[in-house]
Protein backbone atom coordinates (compact mmCIF):
# COMPACT_ATOMS: atom_id res chain seq x y z
CA UNK A 1 0.00 0.00 0.00
CA UNK A 2 1.49 3.82 -0.99
CA UNK A 3 1.18 6.18 1.02
CA UNK A 4 0.95 9.81 -0.17
CA UNK A 5 2.92 12.40 2.38
CA UNK A 6 -0.28 14.65 2.25
CA UNK A 7 -2.30 11.77 2.89
CA UNK A 8 -0.92 11.00 6.20
CA UNK A 9 -0.92 14.97 6.87
CA UNK A 10 -4.70 15.17 5.63
CA UNK A 11 -4.83 11.62 8.36
CA UNK A 12 -3.77 13.87 11.25
CA UNK A 13 -0.30 12.33 11.39
CA UNK A 14 2.74 13.91 10.79
CA UNK A 15 5.20 11.03 10.81
CA UNK A 16 5.70 7.29 8.83
CA UNK A 17 2.24 5.72 9.77
CA UNK A 18 3.06 2.67 12.89
CA UNK A 19 1.33 -0.66 13.25
CA UNK A 20 -1.68 0.81 15.14
CA UNK A 21 -1.79 3.84 12.84
CA UNK A 22 -2.56 1.25 9.91
CA UNK A 23 -4.95 -0.68 12.11
CA UNK A 24 -7.29 2.22 13.16
CA UNK A 25 -6.87 3.49 9.79
CA UNK A 26 -7.45 0.72 7.31
CA UNK A 27 -8.45 -2.51 8.88
CA UNK A 28 -10.17 -1.93 11.92
CA UNK A 29 -11.95 0.84 10.61
CA UNK A 30 -15.83 -0.01 12.61
CA UNK A 31 -14.08 -1.98 15.23
CA UNK A 32 -14.89 -1.85 18.32
CA UNK A 33 -11.43 -1.40 19.75
CA UNK A 34 -10.57 1.40 16.77
CA UNK A 35 -11.33 4.20 19.53
CA UNK A 36 -9.40 2.50 22.37
CA UNK A 37 -6.24 2.28 20.39
CA UNK A 38 -6.17 5.72 18.71
CA UNK A 39 -6.66 7.33 21.95
CA UNK A 40 -3.79 5.22 23.50
CA UNK A 41 -1.58 4.50 21.14
CA UNK A 42 1.71 6.26 22.57
CA UNK A 43 0.79 4.79 25.61
CA UNK A 44 0.78 1.58 24.08
CA UNK A 45 4.14 2.02 22.58
CA UNK A 46 5.07 3.22 26.07
CA UNK A 47 3.95 0.13 27.57
CA UNK A 48 5.72 -1.92 25.39
CA UNK A 49 9.02 -1.00 25.55
CA UNK A 50 8.81 -0.78 29.75
CA UNK A 51 7.84 -4.58 28.86
CA UNK A 52 10.74 -5.00 26.39
CA UNK A 53 13.51 -2.97 28.90
CA UNK A 54 11.90 -5.03 31.82
CA UNK A 55 12.39 -8.52 30.13
CA UNK A 56 16.17 -7.77 29.15
CA UNK A 57 17.16 -6.77 32.32
CA UNK A 58 15.50 -9.49 34.15
CA UNK A 59 17.17 -12.24 31.85
CA UNK A 60 20.47 -10.54 32.11
CA UNK A 61 19.96 -9.80 35.84
CA UNK A 62 19.30 -13.99 36.47
CA UNK A 63 22.21 -15.09 34.01
CA UNK A 64 25.03 -13.18 35.33
CA UNK A 65 28.55 -14.47 35.16
CA UNK A 66 31.41 -13.73 36.82
CA UNK A 67 33.46 -12.94 33.58
CA UNK A 68 30.41 -10.74 31.80
CA UNK A 69 30.23 -11.01 27.97
CA UNK A 70 27.81 -10.10 25.55
CA UNK A 71 24.50 -8.12 26.75
CA UNK A 72 25.84 -8.02 30.36
CA UNK A 73 28.84 -6.78 29.43
CA UNK A 74 27.16 -3.80 27.62
CA UNK A 75 24.20 -3.41 30.39
CA UNK A 76 27.27 -3.03 32.59
CA UNK A 77 29.28 -0.59 30.75
CA UNK A 78 26.03 1.51 30.38
CA UNK A 79 25.79 1.47 34.25
CA UNK A 80 29.36 2.05 34.71
CA UNK A 81 29.29 4.80 32.47
CA UNK A 82 25.78 6.48 33.75
CA UNK A 83 27.31 6.37 37.35
CA UNK A 84 30.80 8.14 36.32
CA UNK A 85 28.56 10.89 34.43
CA UNK A 86 25.87 11.19 37.15
CA UNK A 87 28.33 11.31 40.21
CA UNK A 88 30.71 13.73 38.16
CA UNK A 89 27.19 16.26 38.72
CA UNK A 90 25.77 15.22 41.61
CA UNK A 91 28.95 14.36 43.82
CA UNK A 92 28.78 10.99 45.79
CA UNK A 93 25.68 12.60 47.52
CA UNK A 94 23.76 11.51 44.33
CA UNK A 95 24.50 7.98 44.29
CA UNK A 96 21.36 7.09 45.71
CA UNK A 97 19.33 8.91 42.65
CA UNK A 98 21.35 7.36 39.92
CA UNK A 99 18.88 4.30 39.63
CA UNK A 100 16.19 6.60 39.36
CA UNK A 101 17.87 8.98 36.64
CA UNK A 102 19.64 5.95 35.18
CA UNK A 103 16.10 3.99 34.47
CA UNK A 104 14.97 7.69 33.50
CA UNK A 105 17.88 7.73 30.60
CA UNK A 106 17.34 4.21 29.57
CA UNK A 107 13.49 4.82 29.13
CA UNK A 108 13.87 7.91 27.35
CA UNK A 109 16.90 7.05 24.91
CA UNK A 110 14.62 3.32 24.22
CA UNK A 111 11.59 5.28 23.56
CA UNK A 112 13.38 7.48 21.75
CA UNK A 113 14.63 4.95 19.33
CA UNK A 114 11.72 2.58 18.89
CA UNK A 115 10.75 4.85 16.12
CA UNK A 116 13.50 3.48 13.88
CA UNK A 117 11.71 0.48 14.03
CA UNK A 118 9.22 -0.33 10.92
CA UNK A 119 6.15 -0.51 11.88
CA UNK A 120 7.06 1.38 15.36
CA UNK A 121 6.68 4.55 16.75
CA UNK A 122 8.91 6.85 19.46
CA UNK A 123 6.29 7.48 22.04
CA UNK A 124 8.21 10.10 23.26
CA UNK A 125 7.38 12.22 20.13
CA UNK A 126 4.27 12.35 21.67
CA UNK A 127 3.66 15.64 24.12
CA UNK A 128 1.46 13.68 26.57
CA UNK A 129 4.19 11.07 26.77
CA UNK A 130 7.41 13.43 27.69
CA UNK A 131 5.04 15.98 29.99
CA UNK A 132 4.08 12.69 32.06
CA UNK A 133 8.08 12.52 32.35
CA UNK A 134 8.59 15.74 33.25
CA UNK A 135 6.08 15.87 36.06
CA UNK A 136 7.27 12.61 37.60
CA UNK A 137 10.72 14.82 37.79
CA UNK A 138 8.95 17.81 39.24
CA UNK A 139 6.82 15.58 41.79
CA UNK A 140 10.06 14.09 42.97
CA UNK A 141 11.92 17.26 43.37
CA UNK A 142 9.14 18.76 44.96
CA UNK A 143 9.29 15.78 47.62
CA UNK A 144 12.82 16.00 48.41
CA UNK A 145 12.86 19.75 48.61
CA UNK A 146 10.34 19.81 51.44
CA UNK A 147 11.88 16.47 52.79
CA UNK A 148 15.41 18.08 52.81
CA UNK A 149 14.17 21.60 53.83
CA UNK A 150 11.08 21.03 55.44
CA UNK A 151 8.27 22.59 54.48
CA UNK A 152 8.69 25.93 55.73
CA UNK A 153 12.26 26.15 54.69
CA UNK A 154 11.24 25.39 51.30
CA UNK A 155 8.62 28.27 51.45
CA UNK A 156 11.70 30.39 52.96
CA UNK A 157 13.67 29.47 49.77
CA UNK A 158 11.03 29.90 47.24
CA UNK A 159 10.68 33.85 48.61
CA UNK A 160 14.47 34.08 48.12
CA UNK A 161 15.60 33.44 51.59
CA UNK A 162 15.13 37.02 52.66
CA UNK A 163 17.55 37.80 55.91
CA UNK A 164 17.53 41.52 55.31
CA UNK A 165 15.17 44.34 55.48
CA UNK A 166 16.03 44.48 51.52
CA UNK A 167 15.43 41.14 50.99
CA UNK A 168 12.11 41.31 52.68
CA UNK A 169 11.09 44.33 50.69
CA UNK A 170 11.73 42.26 47.47
CA UNK A 171 10.16 39.09 48.74
CA UNK A 172 6.62 39.56 46.85
CA UNK A 173 9.11 39.64 43.60
CA UNK A 174 11.02 36.71 44.24
CA UNK A 175 8.16 34.74 45.15
CA UNK A 176 6.29 34.67 41.41
CA UNK A 177 9.45 34.18 39.76
CA UNK A 178 10.55 31.41 42.09
CA UNK A 179 7.10 29.52 41.52
CA UNK A 180 7.05 30.31 37.62
CA UNK A 181 10.32 28.76 37.68
CA UNK A 182 9.18 25.83 39.31
CA UNK A 183 6.35 25.45 37.07
CA UNK A 184 8.40 25.76 33.57
CA UNK A 185 11.18 23.01 34.33
CA UNK A 186 8.54 20.29 33.58
CA UNK A 187 6.74 22.16 30.83
CA UNK A 188 10.27 23.10 29.09
CA UNK A 189 11.92 19.28 29.81
CA UNK A 190 8.61 18.09 28.26
CA UNK A 191 9.03 20.12 24.91
CA UNK A 192 12.38 19.86 24.33
CA UNK A 193 11.91 16.22 24.44
CA UNK A 194 8.90 15.65 22.25
CA UNK A 195 9.61 18.65 20.01
CA UNK A 196 13.13 16.94 18.60
CA UNK A 197 12.05 13.66 18.35
CA UNK A 198 8.59 14.72 16.52
CA UNK A 199 10.57 16.80 13.79
CA UNK A 200 12.90 14.05 13.96
CA UNK A 201 10.40 11.30 12.71
CA UNK A 202 8.66 14.12 10.61
CA UNK A 203 11.97 14.20 8.41
CA UNK A 204 12.41 10.66 8.12
CA UNK A 205 8.48 10.25 6.97
CA UNK A 206 8.99 13.25 4.09
CA UNK A 207 12.28 11.86 3.12
CA UNK A 208 11.12 8.07 3.08
CA UNK A 209 7.78 9.16 1.19
CA UNK A 210 10.07 11.78 -1.25
CA UNK A 211 12.87 8.57 -1.81
CA UNK A 212 9.77 5.61 -2.77
CA UNK A 213 7.40 8.58 -4.49
CA UNK A 214 10.32 9.94 -6.63
CA UNK A 215 13.44 8.05 -6.41
CA UNK A 216 12.41 4.77 -7.35
CA UNK A 217 12.56 3.42 -3.50
CA UNK A 218 16.05 4.88 -3.31
CA UNK A 219 16.72 5.23 0.91
CA UNK A 220 17.07 8.72 0.75
CA UNK A 221 16.05 8.63 4.53
CA UNK A 222 19.12 6.72 5.64
CA UNK A 223 21.64 9.99 6.74
CA UNK A 224 18.75 11.82 8.28
CA UNK A 225 17.74 8.22 10.53
CA UNK A 226 21.71 8.19 11.56
CA UNK A 227 21.54 11.89 12.65
CA UNK A 228 17.86 11.06 14.50
CA UNK A 229 20.04 8.11 16.45
CA UNK A 230 22.39 10.68 17.48
CA UNK A 231 19.91 13.71 18.28
CA UNK A 232 17.91 10.85 20.30
CA UNK A 233 21.31 9.76 22.20
CA UNK A 234 21.43 13.33 22.93
CA UNK A 235 17.98 14.32 24.04
CA UNK A 236 18.05 11.54 26.01
CA UNK A 237 21.71 13.09 27.52
CA UNK A 238 19.76 16.54 28.32
CA UNK A 239 16.68 15.17 30.09
CA UNK A 240 18.66 13.05 32.79
CA UNK A 241 20.94 15.52 33.05
CA UNK A 242 19.16 18.48 33.81
CA UNK A 243 16.93 16.07 35.88
CA UNK A 244 20.07 15.41 38.00
CA UNK A 245 20.66 19.64 38.16
CA UNK A 246 17.03 19.82 39.72
CA UNK A 247 17.49 17.23 41.92
CA UNK A 248 20.88 18.53 42.93
CA UNK A 249 19.20 22.01 43.95
CA UNK A 250 17.05 20.11 46.22
CA UNK A 251 19.23 18.51 48.41
CA UNK A 252 20.77 19.69 51.52
CA UNK A 253 23.52 22.11 50.73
Amino acid sequence: MVFSYPTILAAGVPEVPNAVKLLTKHLLVEHPWTEFLSVWESSLYTFLVAAILSTVFYVTSHQRNKIPEGLQNFLEYVAETLDKMLTGIMGQDGKRFIPFLGSLFIYILSMNLFGVIPLMKSPTSSLSVTLALGLCVFGFVQYLSIKNMGLKGYLFHLMGSPKTLAGWLIMPLMLPIELITQISRPITLSLRLAGNILGEKILVGFFAVFGATWLMLFPIQTPVILFGILTSLMQACVFTLLSAVYISLSLKH
